[in-house]
This record gives structure tokens, C-alpha cells and sequence, in this order.
């Protein structure tokens, strides 16, 4: 029993780790991407920021996928 819960909560850090590395990735690229554009286009600003929030949120919502797998790994 104790090696389910161990391979339980060795499962759930995986999935937190390894699902915390493409939105990371991603958003990382999107700033990055906003900012050079922002920097070529002033003018364009809010609409950049408006789409790059929006873009970082869709993206953090595989982070937010990865922590409830994790939590229903550790508690089920």
C-alpha cells in the first residue's frame, strides 16, 4: 500500500513538473513576441496587450489542467 501512495505522489509531482514547463514556455514566448512588436509598432500597444493577455491565459489554462490531475492523483 505503501508503494501505491508513494508511485501516487510521484506521479503527481511529474504531472505538476512537467505541466508547469510548456505554459511557462509558451507565455514566455508570447511576452517576448508582444514586446518586440510593441517596441516596432507603439501605436499598436493596447491592442498587443489586450491579445497577449488573452493568448497567457488560454495557455495557463494547461498549468491549471496539470494541478487538478495532480490533486486527483494525491487524493484519490
Amino acid at each position: 500500500m505503501e508503494l501505491v501512495q508513494a508511485a501516487k505522489m510521484l506521479g503527481a509531482g511529474l504531472c505538476m513538473g512537467l505541466g508547469a514547463i510548456g505554459p511557462a514556455i509558451g507565455e514566455g514566448n508570447a511576452v517576448g513576441k508582444a514586446l518586440e512588436a510593441m517596441a516596432r509598432q507603439p501605436e499598436m500597444a493596447g491592442n498587443l496587450r489586450t491579445n497577449m493577455i488573452l493568448g497567457c491565459a488560454i495557455t495557463e489554462t494547461t498549468g491549471i489542467y496539470s494541478l487538478v490531475i495532480s490533486l486527483l492523483l494525491m487524493f484519490l
